[in-house]
């Protein structure tokens, strides 16, 4: 069994970063801030949604035996699934490299691959991250949570072309 008190701690450091992402909400005047400021709330949410599940089957497994195993399976599950766990706040791309395809977002696949008479070209898109300026007050907070809660962040676009 895992140290419960390291979950203790990001739980405390999760909710506190929440709090504060709803906390700087309340100043955002921009559309586009507003909703990067909910997308960040909700993935923050899920992250102590998984914490407060991990808790949970370790008080299970120190209450009593585990006899067939199910929740030692699955509290193992969960911690890989945290330790793994990111937060994408615009664009997601996924990139097939052994078939050349690409999708954004989860959507349809699309080929990289173009050819004319000058032969065969891949052109795969590319992820441009926002700045600090265009983050405005974001962006201390979303740096302070990769740093000190060790959450994967994401807030990048799509470039075409």
């Amino acid at each position: 069994m895992s140290n419960d008190w390291y979950y203790v701690h990001q739980l405390a450091v999760l909710t506190g970063f929440r709090l504060i992402v709803l906390a700087n909400r309340l100043g955002c005047e921009d559309e586009f801030l507003l909703e990067l400021h909910d997308e960040l709330a909700e993935g923050l949410a899920a992250a102590i949604a998984r914490l407060r599940s991990i808790m949970a089957l370790e008080r299970q497994l120190a209450n009593g035996p585990d006899e067939e195993g199910f929740a030692a399976f699955q509290l193992h599950g969960e911690e890989e699934w945290f330790a793994r766990f990111r937060i994408t706040l615009l664009d997601e791309l996924e990139i097939d490299f052994d078939t050349h395809e690409y999708r954004v977002n989860g959507g349809e696949w699309h080929y990289a691959l173009s050819a004319d008479c000058d032969g065969i070209e891949i052109s795969y898109l590319r992820l441009v991250a926002l700045t600090d300026a265009e983050l405005g007050t974001l962006a201390p907070i979303v740096r302070a949570i990769r740093s000190e809660a060790g959450i994967g962040i994401s807030i990048a676009r799509v470039i075409y072309g």
